[in-house]
């Protein structure tokens, strides 16, 4: 195959292939006659940029350290190829939303393997500290000047109030707050510095900072409004062809996060092989990973493809069960030749890949990771108030202001201004990337009848679909 095909990485500006490798399926659960590393070895060698892991893959950041020891990735070693590591956009992720509590709590997970027993995650900087050492250092806590994560993701945001954790701190990290968010010190690694206190080194130790999930798009766009300084640079996020029947993130988080310019990273594609051969369940044995090639109903290129015709994606990560010498047969070459899109699939194509997953009985698929379906919701937070900002000869004006509704299986086209059962105006429908509300404002003549007046706004999607908020008294 000739070079693989790119993709900027939003604001990051770095070029990533579109197919990333997972660091799940073989690379976390190897089965007998299985080898990681060489699956590992074999993207890298072949082009793919975008390699995925996280501190919860059990082996899998061992299963990398290996393999780049292979590929002359280790800063400080004779063979280091810093031309490649350049190349590589290496992203791990961490399940803890602290960097300093009032009451230390060691943070213990399952897949400890190859740490030492006295290694212990207590913060998202022991995390990106533990990534480090297992893909590039010893092993036990230790790692070799130049050793750097790509980025660090905050794994798997469900709800507002972890998105808050997070952020907690942020404009003040004083070494002595009892309280702090990862997010500063997740900064600090970024950018050399120590305003958290959690970096006295001054270490550089990641490039960039991102959120996954797949649960709650609502707390995904609520992070992206929170980022005002715009520190989060990607979005990892489930997307494939049932999304529509859940609370789906293709037209929500992901067109949000496509204004912001973050990178967005697809998975999921494969509802983690639930559309093949598994339960509607998250894997965690050899036996759930997936090792063939699709299947004549649902072919793998129609899922790795569909995903990469939705605006702002970049690459979707794969998790790859096997490898083999003869390209037909080797899952990964195969899904890396899918994603040689030229250009995306018309809406036509994307609706037939929907009917095909629905035809085989799997639009549930998503079921156990995805949050049921809102259908279109009404504009949310609506308010009404008498804008008293400056005088209009007589007149008066009622700003209506409203937040982002959420979408159901299709766009938002625009929202409706009703005034007691009248539309009085249009506000086109646009990505809700900051904090600035949508509004309108209804100058009025009669200044004695504001009073009586009530006000609704109408969320409108491109077939029609509406959603009415509250009605609202104008005083």
């Amino acid at each position: 195959m000739s070079e693989c095909i790119t993709r900027r990485l939003g604001r990051t500006q770095r070029q990533v292939t579109t197919l990333g490798l997972g660091g799940q399926a073989s690379i976390q659960w190897p089965g007998d006659g299985i080898d990681p590393v060489a699956i590992i070895e074999k993207a890298v060698r072949l082009g793919v940029t975008y390699l995925d892991t996280s501190n919860i893959y059990g082996p899998s950041q061992k299963h990398y350290g290996q393999a780049f020891r292979r590929l002359g990735l280790i800063p400080g070693e004779p063979d280091y190829d810093p031309a490649l590591r350049s190349r590589i956009f290496l992203a791990s992720k961490t399940h803890v939303r602290s960097a300093r509590r009032p009451e230390p709590e060691t943070f213990r997970t399952d897949f400890s393997e190859g740490m030492g027993d006295d290694f212990q995650v207590k913060t998202a900087v022991d995390d990106v500290r533990r990534s480090l050492s297992l893909m590039f250092g010893d092993g036990k806590g230790g790692y070799p000047p130049g050793a750097y994560l790509d980025s660090i993701q905050f794994h798997n945001i469900n709800t507002f109030d972890e998105v808050d954790m997070l952020f907690k701190g942020f404009s003040d990290p004083a070494p002595g707050r009892p309280w702090m968010g990862a997010l500063a010190a997740m900064l600090d690694l970024r950018d050399g510095t120590n305003r958290s206190g959690c970096n006295p080194e001054k270490e550089r130790l990641v490039r960039h900072l991102g959120i996954s999930g797949h649960w709650n798009t609502a707390a995904h766009i609520y992070a992206i409004q929170r980022d005002e300084h715009r520190v989060i640079d990607t979005l990892l996020v489930s997307i494939n062809p049932s999304d529509g029947q859940y609370l789906g993130h293709r037209y929500n988080a992901i067109p949000v996060a496509h204004a912001a310019d973050m990178g967005i990273i697809g998975m999921k594609v494969f509802a983690d092989a639930a559309y093949y051969h598994k339960e509607p369940e998250f894997s965690t044995k050899p036996a759930d990973v997936y090792h063939e090639i699709g299947s004549t109903q649902l072919p793998a290129a129609d899922l790795i493809r569909y995903p990469l015709s939705i605006p702002g994606i970049a690459t979707v990560i794969v998790g790859i069960g096997h490898i083999d010498d003869d390209a037909r047969k080797c899952q990964l070459e195969r899904n890396l030749y899918a994603a040689q899109l030229q250009e995306p699939l018309s809406n036509a194509a994307m609706a037939g890949i929907e009917a095909n997953v629905a035809a085989a009985g799997k639009h549930t698929a998503n079921a156990y990771f995805q949050h049921p379906s809102l259908g279109l919701t009404a504009p949310r937070n609506a308010g009404v108030e008498r804008d008293t900002s400056m005088p209009l000869m007589g007149r008066t004006a009622v700003r209506v202001s409203w937040d982002t509704a959420y979408a159901g299986n299709c766009p938002i086209e625009h929202y409706n201004i009703v005034r007691d059962g009248e539309e009085i105006g249009t506000v086109p429908h646009l990505p809700q990337y900051t904090h600035r509300r949508f509004f309108h404002d209804d100058v009025l003549e009669n200044i004695d009848a504001i009073t009586r007046y009530r006000y609704q706004v109408v969320a409108v999607d491109v077939n029609g679909t509406r959603a009415e908020s509250r009605e609202m008294a104008a005083i």
